[in-house]
């Protein structure tokens, strides 16, 4: 009875550890490569996989972008640093300070303005203004596309005015062409009284 515990628990844990011993073997190696211009990629062998990123030929000799832009207090503009001594004894209400009576209005305003800020000096794409462009083309269509329509739609209702006036001014069926129509009306004779 004990070697047949001892077998099952042994075959159990060769069958645990065998997934195990597959994911410790190393899987293909990967070299991932900045390529720039018209490079070529270096071909992938049998045991290396290459994958390659291609920049723009002006980007070769360049920092990479996301080491471009430093916070560093060397870096600030000196306008930025004025701003931050002008309001270092700033406290109370409407001053984002802990001091103070009211000191805490004036944190979501700081907020703002400093994303305002943010977004105004970012050297990213402005979405907002490609929008604006884009509206502003799409309204100039749309108002010379409804000038043309209102000019169409006021000719043909001249022209249904004017067929409407001919069919008014036409004779009626079984009435004389020739004789214009007469505005004078006769008097009933009245009876002599002899």
């Amino acid at each position: 009875m004990k070697s047949l515990l001892s077998a099952t628990l042994l075959a159990t844990g060769a069958v645990l550890a065998m997934p195990a011993q597959a994911q410790d073997q190393p899987g293909d190696k990967v070299n991932m490569v900045i390529i720039y211009g018209e490079d070529e990629c270096p071909p992938s062998s049998d045991d290396v996989i290459n994958v390659c990123a291609r920049k723009a030929e002006s980007e070769r000799f360049r920092i990479p972008e996301t080491l471009r832009q430093s916070d560093a207090p060397d870096n600030v503009a000196w306008t930025q640093r004025v701003d931050r001594y002008e309001t270092v004894g700033k406290f109370g209400a409407l001053s984002c300070s802990p001091t103070g009576a009211g000191g805490f209005t004036g944190c979501t305003q700081a907020l703002v303005d400093a994303a305002y800020g943010e977004k105004k000096e970012a050297p990213g794409i402005r979405f907002s203004q490609l929008i604006d462009a884009e509206r502003q083309d799409r309204l100039s269509t749309i108002d010379a596309e409804a000038a043309a329509e209102q000019e169409r739609v006021e000719q043909i209702e001249k022209q249904y005015e004017a067929r409407l006036e001919a069919e008014r001014n036409a004779p009626l069926p079984g009435e004389e062409a020739s004789a214009p129509p007469t505005d004078l009306i006769t008097p009933p004779s009245e009876p002599d009284s002899e």
